[in-house]
């Protein structure tokens, strides 16, 4: 049995977890925090965007964060971070338009890709220097 740092008991509130206790263990230590994983999207893309942050506006929660990035074309969105991927809420900083239906994208790669050719070339690049730089170094 998995040891935790919490009382399971503690989880005897939540609806829609099962009843059975290994499950509630489990759900208790999987929690992932949006806004932790929003940052990491962050670091990892924003040297081929103009600017990319995670909103301090818009609530953040362990289920959801919310990005605003400024592609290299100078075109702004507010990005939804969810378990279900990354999606265009609005064309703008630190909003969301409920309207708007966009598509869920698993990365923030893709969902990039579609919105910035800047961004697919900058990020190109990076890639074959590094491939570059290994194959340097795979021949020293």
């Amino acid at each position: 049995r998995m040891e935790t740092d919490y009382n399971p008991m503690e989880l005897q509130n939540n609806t829609g977890f099962e009843e059975d206790s290994d499950y509630r263990d489990f759900e208790g230590t999987d929690v992932k925090d949006m806004r932790l994983e929003a940052e990491a999207v962050v670091n990892d893309v924003l040297f081929a965007v103009s600017n990319m942050f995670v909103s301090k506006t818009l609530p953040c929660a362990e289920d959801v964060a919310y990005i605003n990035v400024e592609t290299r074309e100078r075109n702004r969105y507010c990005l939804e971070l969810t378990e279900a991927g990354l999606r265009v809420v609005a064309y703008d900083f630190d909003q969301t338009d409920d309207r708007l239906q966009t598509p869920y994208h698993e990365t923030v790669y893709s969902l990039l890709d579609s919105l910035s050719p800047a961004y697919r070339e900058v990020f190109g690049n990076a890639i074959l220097q590094r491939l570059e730089a290994l194959k340097k170094e795979s021949q020293s």
